[in-house]
């Protein structure tokens, strides 16, 4: 393989010996944070949800926050392949008007162009979603506490800042700042949230589109987005805050967690970025199965590196350079998707690494 990585967990792994991957052993698939990072998925998404899974009849949990929250509600829509590539394109083509004497659009800017694009791509298809027949989705999303409860010029750079020392100290002790609420078309999560200060709300047509603009919505990038109707009052911001990665401890026990991600590395919390110490596995990763780009094929791609939030300030007001550079991206990305169809064809084990 030149581009996929296939790495596994140690339940997963025996899984694969025993029995091999067919899509009726997958029970959850989870779709992480990371802004532009996510489009590398595309062609992985197309055909994992289209004609992959399709192959079986079993539920499926969704897990995703921020861009892979947007990716997971699109695997619910009737005709998911036709979906991903408007999402691809809607993304890639994203566009923000700056405001006269501005470098850079504001995040009020930001938040209200967002939330328009969010509103028609499922405008009239949110029952699409919310009544899948297989696929059960979470949302996930970061609710501030106390100072956090409410956005402010002073309350967040304040409270983000405790929010980093604490959880520099102990993870779940940055429950304190900022709690973790799921949004959910099923009762149950698929995950057991003993890990970090949980929440579940029922997701329903009336706050699906505040809590999935909500679950992007990037600190001092974008606004909060304030008083979700049927959850606590508050202020909810981007869910990789929380759950960067979405490092769970899943409840799979003779499935697959099977993961489309876009490096092995499994990242708690937005906050873990830079410790480490917490990027390693876990047992939460027991039965996950990551499919992610190898380092070397990522430097073949535009500017050596996977898109990124950082491509917007590098090519400034130029959007017909950012879209070639992300359209270039995205369409080598099938390579992914091709190698990974053709193991399941022939599985080669050897090239299974430990996650």
């Amino acid at each position: 393989m030149q581009a996929l990585r296939i790495y596994a967990g140690a339940g997963a792994l025996a899984h694969l010996q025993q029995q091999g991957l067919s899509p009726s052993h997958v029970r959850t698939i989870p779709g992480a944070a990371g802004g532009p990072k996510g489009l590398i998925l595309g062609p992985l998404d197309r055909f994992i949800f289209g004609p992959w899974l399709s192959q079986s009849k079993q539920t499926v949990d969704l897990v995703g926050a921020s861009i892979g929250a947007w990716r997971m509600a699109t695997a619910c829509l009737h005709d998911s392949v036709s979906a991903f590539q408007r999402l691809e394109k809607d993304y890639i083509h994203q566009d923000y008007a700056l405001e006269p004497g501005k470098k850079f659009p504001t995040p009020e800017r930001i938040s209200a162009d967002f939330g328009a694009s969010l509103e028609a791509f499922y405008g009239g298809r949110v029952q699409e979603v919310l009544s899948h027949p297989r696929y059960r989705l979470h949302i996930v999303t970061s609710r501030g506490r106390h100072i956090l409860g409410r956005e402010g010029k002073l309350r967040a750079p304040l409270g983000y800042a405790g929010a980093f020392f604490t959880n520099v100290a102990r993870r779940k002790a940055m429950g304190a700042w900022l709690e973790r609420v799921v949004f959910s078309t099923h009762h149950e999560l698929p995950f057991h949230a003993n890990d970090y200060r949980t929440r579940q709300i029922a997701l329903k047509e009336n706050n699906f589109n505040p809590a999935l603009q909500a679950s992007c919505s990037i600190p001092f990038v974008l606004r909060a987005v304030h008083d979700i109707p049927g959850a606590p009052r508050g202020a909810y911001w981007d869910g990789g805050i929380t759950d960067y990665h979405l490092h769970l401890d899943y409840k799979t026990d003779d499935g697959i967690v099977l993961y489309p991600h876009f490096q092995q590395a499994v990242v708690p919390g937005w906050l873990d970025k830079s410790l480490k110490w917490r990027h390693g596995s876990s047992k939460f990763l027991d039965r996950m199965i990551v499919l992610a780009p190898s380092e070397e094929w990522i430097k073949k791609l535009p500017r050596s590196k996977l898109p990124d939030r950082t491509d917007f300030a590098h090519h400034g007001t130029n959007l017909a350079a950012r879209v070639a550079q992300w359209r270039g991206a995205t369409s080598m990305a099938q390579q992914l998707a091709d190698e990974f169809a053709r193991w399941l064809e022939k599985p080669d084990l050897s090239l299974v690494r430990a996650l």
